[in-house]
């Protein structure tokens, strides 16, 4: 693993272009990641959350915007530009002559992509299909697995509209029952999740949708008991995983479950239009294509990939992602971010009237956080601090937690291995003074 790192910082290093590093050449940075990554290489994953000194190098990867505070990667994230480097690599090598480029020599490569995700996420390549974001993954079975008139669908009131939309378009086409649960957030435990779902299976539940963890909130599911559950019933459950993949550590054995789409360009950090499916072997025959295929009923999981031409240099460039990720170690980066999220958390809500409505169990969350702030327009201290401030952050409309209606707003932060604890400094002293002293026009 030391020399897998070492590497891959070599490499990344290589990649920040001849402009230097605050007046330092390459080489020399390159020496000194070098050194630091051998000294690092038998520090605990916690240990390296808080040091500074290991975070600057990776930070140094990415080619952003400074003149902006982004803490909405949970969004949609920005790729290393290293990640970059190789799709406008791609991207000329295919525009050269694109009917033998493109079709010929990249789109036989995509094998090689199948086979490194599926190493990541712990499966058989032939059991993972490439789409273009989670959207596409998830409506492939959400949208492709049989329900007759009457059969009922179990999700949660914090799940994703993209999703449930899928599920009320069945509702109102096919006579489906679509049922919905809230909870209270941040829940005691995850029992209290299981609990809550077995609580709402009747005898005609056939098909459960449930976030892995939850944009809203970043409230972590315990996927392996809900399939458990659901197993012992002759349920179906496919597992939003849109802000997992990426940003925590798990595998397919750690979830036990058979169907699960997952976003790349969020926490993964792959280019923009890169997402993928997981579908358990014995499980893709009896899921219809979104887009229909030659063998619509077979059991290739390429017949959920049948969507006519498609960005290549995207999907390919994919590679240098995991890399990445792998290079700094994904326990490293799952620490980071949660030590950034309790970083700005455990300071704010030390302020009058803050409430944060994320756990801090590691069991339960990561790296969202979302809090309120009592009697204050949250939309507008969003919209103030970006137009003041210039830090961007987005607001949730999340669900009471009896009512069940998105009444409730709040603002998600979601910084990201590249923010400095500088830029949440300024951030956290923005939200104080707007606390202590309110928003005037």
């Amino acid at each position: 693993m030391q020399t897998s790192r070492r590497t891959f910082l070599k490499k990344m290093s290589a990649g920040m272009g001849s402009l230097g590093l605050l007046g330092v050449s390459i080489k020399s940075v390159q020496a000194d990641i070098e050194k630091y990554t051998e000294k690092s290489a038998h520090v605990s994953d916690a240990e390296i959350a808080r040091d500074e000194d290991f975070w600057f190098k990776i930070q140094q990867a990415f080619d952003i915007d400074r003149s902006i505070i982004n803490l909405n990667n949970g969004g949609v994230h920005p790729a290393p530009e290293a990640v970059m480097d190789a799709v406008h690599r791609y991207l000329d090598f295919s525009n050269g002559a694109p009917p033998y480029n493109l079709w010929r020599v990249l789109r036989p490569r995509r094998e090689l992509i199948r086979k490194r995700l599926a190493d990541t996420f712990g499966c058989s390549p032939e059991e993972i299909a490439i789409t273009r974001n989670v959207t596409e993954s998830m409506h492939i079975p959400l949208m492709g697995i049989d329900l007759k008139q009457g059969d009922e669908v179990l999700t949660t009131t914090h799940d994703y509209p993209s999703m449930k939309n899928a599920l009320f378009q069945r509702e109102m086409r096919e006579g489906v029952k679509v049922k919905t649960f809230s909870f209270k957030y941040p829940p005691k435990n995850l029992k209290e999740l299981v609990d809550l779902f077995e609580e709402n299976i009747t005898s005609r539940t056939r098909l459960i949708l449930v976030c892995h963890i939850t944009n809203l909130t970043g409230q972590i599911f315990p996927i392996k008991d809900i399939c458990r559950v659901a197993r012992e019933k002759n349920i179906e459950v496919a597992i939003d995983g849109a802000h997992a993949f990426g940003h925590f550590v798990f595998s397919q054995k750690d979830l036990d479950c058979d169907i699960y789409g997952g976003n790349l360009h969020k926490w993964m950090m792959a280019p923009v239009g890169t997402g993928f499916l997981y579908v358990k072997k014995e499980k893709i025959k009896k899921i219809w294509p979104l887009f229909p295929a030659p063998n619509p009923k077979g059991d290739d999981i390429r017949k959920f990939e049948h969507i006519g031409t498609r960005p290549e240099y995207l999907e390919l460039a994919v590679a240098d992602a995991l890399t990445f990720h792998h290079g700094i170690g994904p326990g490293r980066k799952e620490e980071r971010l949660r030590y950034l999220r309790d970083y700005w958390a455990k300071k704010l809500e030390k302020l009058p009237g803050v409430k944060i409505l994320t756990s801090y169990d590691p069991a339960q969350s990561c790296g969202i956080g979302t809090f309120l702030v009592e009697k204050m327009d949250m939309g507008l201290l969003s919209k103030t601090l970006f137009d003041k401030h210039k830090i961007y952050t987005i607001c949730v409309g999340v669900p009471h937690p009896e009512k069940g209606k998105a009444d409730i707003t709040a603002m998600r932060v979601t910084p990201s291995i590249y923010t400095t604890l500088r830029e949440l400094n300024i951030f956290i002293e923005a939200v104080e003074y707007y606390i202590r002293n309110g928003i005037s026009g």
